[in-house]
Order: C-alpha cells, then sequence, then structure tokens
C-alpha cells in the first residue's frame, strides 16, 4: 500500500488527509505547536502511523508524496518576528518602503497611521546608481557606495540583505553586480534581487515585495531545513512539496528561494480542492469558503480555474506576486466577542487561537468566542468534539459569554450567543460579497463550498444571507485545504514587462519573452522530475486603457500572439473591462495598451481518487443519534431537532432541516429552509426546500 499526504498548519489545528487511492481517506487534526510548527507536524504523522499499526518508519517507507502548507512566512509577518534585513536600493530612493504609493488606505480617516516598514531607515542604505525606463545605463554602478553599504550591513549583523534598484525589471545588470559584490563579502546571508524575484514595471510594488521574500526566507529556510532533515530522520524517503499562494506546488529547496510565495500558502489549497468537489456540477463555478479556527477565507472559482491576482497584501505590506484571489477575514471559531466603546457587539478579528483557546475548551482562555456560542445554541456536543478527544465545558462557555457581552448589553447569555452567532454569520457573507459583487459577480450564480472546522456550523446561515440555493459540505471539510494540497500541480510563475500599444505591437518582441519564459519554466519542471508531456503553459496579458493606471489581465492563447489577432484580444479585454468596471471604452476607441507579459508553467501530477459509493437509497435513519435542543436563529427559539451521524450517511440520504450532522471533526447546522441530500464521493449537498426539484439535477442527484 503506498500513500499521499496533504498537510496544512493552521492557526488552531494542524489538518491531514491520509489517501491510498483504494479505500476512503482518512481525516486528522492536531493542535498547531506555534512554538515549532514541525512538533505537530510529526505529532500528526505519528497518529497515523499509529492507527494503521505501523511503526513510524515502516509508515513513512510507504509515504509517496507529501504536500504541505505552511504559516510561517506568514506569522513571521504578522508577528513581525521575520529576519534582521538589510536593503540596498537606488540613491535617492531609500524612503520608497515607508513612502509606499503615496495614497492613504483608508481615504477619510485621518487618524490611520502608515504601517511601519520591515526594514528600518538606518538599514536602508543608498548606492549610486541609474538605469532608465528603456534599461539604458544614466549613472553607472557606484561600487564605493556598495561596498560602504556592505560594510555597515555587516556590522549591524543582518540575516538578509534585499537589492532592488530603479528600472531593473528593464535592465538588471546592477543588481547583478551588487549580488555578487552581496555573495562574495556576506557568504551568508539570504539575498533576494528584485529582477529575478519580480521583473516586472511599478517600483513599490517590486521593492516591497523584495523585501518581504528577504524578511521571511531565512525563517521559512530554517523550518525546511529542520522539517526535512526530521523526515529523513524518520524513514521518509519520498517526495516533499510546499504549497504556494498561486495554487501550485513546488520543491522544498526552489519554495526556500522564493519565500515570499508562500505567504499564503495554507488557504491555497481551498480554491484547488473547490474546482475538484464541484467537478460534476452544472454551474460556471463555485465560491469557496473555509472558516477555520483562527480566520475565514473565501475565494471565487470561475471557469474552472480558481481566480488569481498580484495585487495582493499581507498585514498591509504590498505582495505582487500572482496569489489566488481570496478574501481572509477575522472570523474563525477562536473569534473573540466584545463590545466596543459605543456598545455595539463586535467579533473579531482578534482570535483565542490554540492556547489558550475558547473559554469552553477549558485550559484557561476567559474571553467568550464563536465556538463557545455555537456550543450553547446546541451547534456543538460538548461530549463529541474532535470526536470525544476534547471534552467542552458549556459552564465555563456561559460564564464567559454573560461576563464579557450579556452582561454589558443587559442580555440573557443565551440571547447573547444567539446575536454573537447571528453577526459572524453576516462579518463572513460581506467576506464572499469582497470575491464576487466586487468582481461584478452575482454569488447567487455559485455553489457555496464550505469547509473548515467551524464552517459547516454556519453554512445555512452564510448561503441565506446571500439566497445561495446551493450549499456543498466535502466529507473533508475540516481538513479541505490540506485535501486541495494533494489536488495540485507544480506551478510556476513568470513576468515580463512589455509596453506597447496592442494594436502595433512587436509580435516577435512578445514570443521571444514567453519563449524565454517557458523555457526557464520547462527547466525548473524538469529539475522537479515533471516528464515534458505532463508540462502545460498559460499565457496571459495584463492590459489597459492609454492612461489608466490599473491593469487587466486576460487569457490568450499562443497562436493569437504569433499570428497577430489583436482583434479578438481587444475584444476579451473589453469584456473583462466591463465585468469589472460597468463599462467599456471599445466604441469610443480608445487604444489599449499592453503592459506585462505573464506566464504559468504547469507540471500535472497525479491526483488522488476517492472512491464512489454505492445507493443508499433516501432513509437516513441508520445514521440517527438522538434528539437534542437546538437554537433556530430565525425562530428565536430553542427546538428539538435530530442529530445525525455524518460519519454513517451514504450516498441517496436525505435529511430535512433542521438538523444537526455530527461528524468527528466537525458539525454541520441543516437549517429549516435546507435540505441535505449525500452524494456518490459521501459530500453533503443542501438546497433549497423550496427549490429541490428545480435543483436536485444541476447538482447531478
Amino acid at each position: 500500500m503506498r500513500y499521499r499526504i496533504g498537510i496544512d498548519v493552521g492557526g488552531t489545528f494542524t489538518d491531514f488527509l491520509l489517501t491510498d487511492g483504494e479505500t476512503s481517506p482518512r481525516v486528522y487534526k492536531v493542535l498547531t505547536t506555534p512554538g515549532d510548527p514541525a512538533e505537530g507536524f510529526m505529532a500528526g504523522l505519528g497518529e497515523m502511523a499509529g492507527d494503521l499499526g505501523l511503526p513510524l518508519s515502516d509508515f513513512l517507507a510507504r509515504v509517496e508524496t507529501m504536500v504541505h502548507g505552511t504559516t510561517v512566512t506568514t506569522n513571521a509577518v504578522l508577528t513581525r518576528t521575520g529576519a534582521k534585513t538589510g536593503l540596498l536600493t537606488t540613491r535617492g530612493l531609500r524612503d520608497a518602503l515607508e513612502m509606499r504609493r503615496g495614497v492613504r488606505e483608508e481615504q477619510y480617516n485621518n487618524r490611520y497611521g502608515n504601517v511601519p516598514p520591515l526594514v528600518e531607515r538606518y538599514l536602508r542604505l543608498p548606492v549610486s546608481e541609474r538605469v532608465d525606463y528603456r534599461g539604458e545605463v544614466v549613472n553607472p554602478l557606484g561600487e564605493e557606495d556598495l561596498r560602504s553599504a556592505l560594510a555597515a550591513l555587516r556590522r549591524e549583523g543582518v540575516q538578509a540583505v534585499a537589492v532592488c534598484f530603479m528600472n531593473s525589471f528593464a535592465n538588471g545588470a546592477h543588481e547583478e553586480a551588487a549580488a555578487r559584490l552581496v555573495r562574495e563579502e556576506m557568504p551568508d546571508v539570504y539575498l533576494t534581487v528584485s529582477h529575478e524575484l519580480l521583473p516586472s514595471i511599478r517600483f513599490y510594488d517590486r521593492l516591497s515585495t523584495t523585501v518581504l521574500n528577504a524578511y521571511v526566507g531565512p525563517v521559512l529556510r530554517r523550518y525546511l531545513e529542520s522539517l526535512v532533515g526530521r523526515l529523513r530522520e524518520a524513514g521518509f524517503g519520498g517526495t516533499l512539496l510546499i504549497m504556494q499562494s498561486n495554487g501550485g506546488v513546488v520543491a522544498p529547496i526552489i519554495a526556500g528561494r522564493r519565500a515570499a510565495q508562500t505567504l499564503l500558502s495554507g488557504p491555497a489549497g481551498g480554491p484547488v480542492a473547490g474546482v475538484a468537489y464541484t467537478a460534476g456540477l452544472d454551474f460556471a463555478g463555485c465560491l469557496t469558503v473555509d472558516m477555520g479556527g483562527t480566520s475565514f477565507d473565501a475565494s471565487l472559482v470561475k471557469g474552472g480555474e480558481p481566480l488569481v491576482t498580484s495585487e495582493g497584501e499581507i498585514n498591509r505590506l504590498r505582495l505582487a506576486l500572482p496569489m489566488l484571489d481570496i478574501i481572509t477575514i477575522g472570523a474563525g471559531g477562536g473569534s473573540i466577542g466584545w463590545i466596543d466603546e459605543g456598545g455595539l457587539l463586535r467579533m473579531g478579528p482578534q482570535s483565542a487561537g490554540a492556547d489558550p483557546g475558547p473559554a469552553c475548551y477549558g485550559r484557561g482562555g476567559e474571553l467568550p468566542t464563536c465556538t463557545d456560542a455555537d456550543l450553547l445554541l446546541g451547534y456543538l456536543d460538548p461530549d463529541y468534539f474532535a470526536g470525544g478527544r476534547l471534552k467542552l465545558y458549556p459552564q465555563a462557555a456561559l460564564a464567559a459569554v454573560k461576563r464579557h457581552v450579556a452582561d454589558r448589553l443587559g442580555l440573557d447569555p443565551l440571547e447573547a450567543a444567539a446575536g454573537m452567532y447571528d453577526l459572524i454569520n453576516v462579518n463572513m457573507a460581506a467576506g464572499v460579497q469582497e470575491v464576487t459583487v466586487k468582481r461584478g459577480e452575482d454569488p447567487r450564480d455559485f455553489p457555496l463550498v464550505v469547509a473548515g472546522g467551524a464552517g459547516p456550523n454556519h453554512a445555512c446561515r452564510i448561503a441565506a444571507e446571500l439566497s445561495i440555493p446551493v450549499v456543498l459540505v466535502p466529507r473533508e471539510s475540516s481538513i479541505f485545504c490540506a485535501a486541495g494540497m494533494l489536488m495540485s500541480d507544480l506551478k510556476h510563475d513568470f513576468v515580463r514587462t512589455c509596453a506597447a500599444l496592442l494594436a502595433s505591437c512587436d509580435r516577435e518582441v512578445l514570443a521571444r519573452a514567453f519563449r524565454s519564459m517557458e523555457q526557464e519554466g520547462l527547466a525548473l519542471l524538469l529539475a522537479e522530475h515533471v516528464p515534458p508531456d505532463r508540462v502545460e503553459y498559460r499565457y496571459r496579458l495584463d492590459m489597459r486603457y492609454v492612461k489608466q493606471y490599473h491593469e487587466v489581465g486576460v487569457e490568450v492563447a499562443p497562436e493569437e500572439i504569433h499570428q497577430g489577432r489583436v482583434e479578438a484580444i481587444a475584444a476579451r479585454f473589453h469584456r473583462r473591462h466591463n465585468e469589472l468596471y460597468g463599462y467599456a471604452l471599445e466604441d469610443e476607441g480608445t487604444p489599449v495598451e499592453i503592459i506585462n507579459l505573464r506566464l504559468s508553467c504547469i507540471g500535472r501530477t497525479e491526483k488522488p481518487r476517492f472512491p464512489e459509493e454505492s445507493y443508499g437509497g433516501p432513509d437516513a435513519s441508520r445514521a440517527y443519534k438522538r434528539h437534542r435542543p437546538v437554537y433556530l436563529p430565525d425562530q428565536r427559539t430553542f427546538r428539538e431537532v435530530p442529530v445525525f451521524d455524518g460519519d454513517r450517511l451514504r450516498y441517496g440520504h436525505r435529511i430535512e432541516g433542521p438538523a444537526v450532522v455530527e461528524q468527528v471533526h466537525t458539525s454541520l447546522f441543516v437549517t429549516p429552509e435546507y435540505v441535505l441530500k449525500v452524494d456518490p464521493k459521501g459530500s453533503f449537498i443542501l438546497l433549497l426546500l423550496e427549490r429541490e426539484a428545480e435543483l436536485t439535477g444541476r447538482v447531478g442527484l
């Protein structure tokens, strides 16, 4: 038996999915160990080996592939615990990192402060040099400046150096010379060179991304070296792959060089899994949401592909590498309920995390969280949380809600818990609107794929808030991102700035740039042992109307470039611009210009096969456990509702709400407006009861 494992280290739990391609996948969750995430990683592997009755070394010898999503770099940025970093940049521009784009993020908030840069000013050192936008040298590189700056950085004991010169995307010769000198005089530092990482226009975006990569690089490299060493010592001889923010995976050595590509590593598995789980549904895409212990992630999948952006941020710091377009807000099971200065109830973004955790965990937490509210409202069984391995304490939850929320609002504690539940659902629905309405899409057009340990208890209420008629809760929803990681392909993204009018662009120049990126990507995939027949390329142009500031990305085919079919490309651009902004300037004849060429180089991997179940009929009584009182939000009252064992439900079973479906690692609250049906893979599909007949065919049931 050969195994594949997906591993997602989250803020509260570390999730594992174990597959062998023949039997049903196995789900595991262990508490995350923030001090050293590798400890939780290894503990989960040990638990799997124990379940299979194997010594850890024998089990690991049978594991072919591990795909790992990590929060190491994310946490380093959020907690400001990255490497001490120095910056070498063009003289006169040392403050660009702090000035950023010169635009106030909250336009009408004059108290909103700037985010502190990751590199303090005394470590941002200027170097005499200048290249113009065409790549022509205006001022030569000042070697004396450079040596003086390196001496200062050595004295300060920096662990990482970022090199970012003006217009190096057009000519990287000065950066290459500076990098050679850094390697000679500071061979032990982690070096990031901007034109190697992100050779594209927009100085601040390139500068911020380069600094982020340098800042988190040593942290990720140490973690990966330690993890690879521990796995090797434990007997693992298979392939370890690291999840990237773009939804693809790479070898650890490449991840170590491009550390910033892992800054949204964990959540990126969700949209990838969403593609697989909705493949048989009659919809143009899906919405995926993942509510874990600390955060809530929302994304849109359209046309079989997750949406990608190169205008991301982490902790208000610009990250311009391609990443899946995921909105993250502070709304999770551990989100803390509190009363603001105006006497209004708020939920999050503060979280109780894994330690001490919600008050009901009984581990010293005293603040009320979403999990405490869910427990008091009957959505969780205090004796069956995590399959009974973690006992919950309702009295501790009640005391926390009463003291910090109910007493301050003059409410009964259960009313306060209901308010907490309603508010966090509204917050999450607003997060879904961010990835749909603000991108020109109607959330009602897509099924809502709900994941995360906490997500299914809130699924129906989020969907009802947005009038979404179809909700899909995968059987593996509690480790959804870990499942998505096993479904990911190897992926490398490249960009070249090539500013030109679309109508008169030099086709050969564009073709040469794409060929250069293809060769670079192919070399990386071959080094990762991908057969040439599994390599695919995706081509994209960033375009805009002349004198616009923001670009719109448009997919293109290589033959459109080679044959100069600019009319077809322009029509696609006008259509997408209208979808995003509500207008197009096609009839006005406004010229369209190309800014960037982008290429994704993809190495297709073997995907896990989840066996399908035989039809079990609509009667779900075999999975019935008991009745218990549960709060019904619309009726504002408790009612005895049936509770079912989700692990005993089979293909074809049907349950009308209200009901609760319990699994070892999650719980699903079915509200009265929805009916639950089980699909052939054992996932739960929720349909609006009044539209059941119409929707059943669209979901393939």
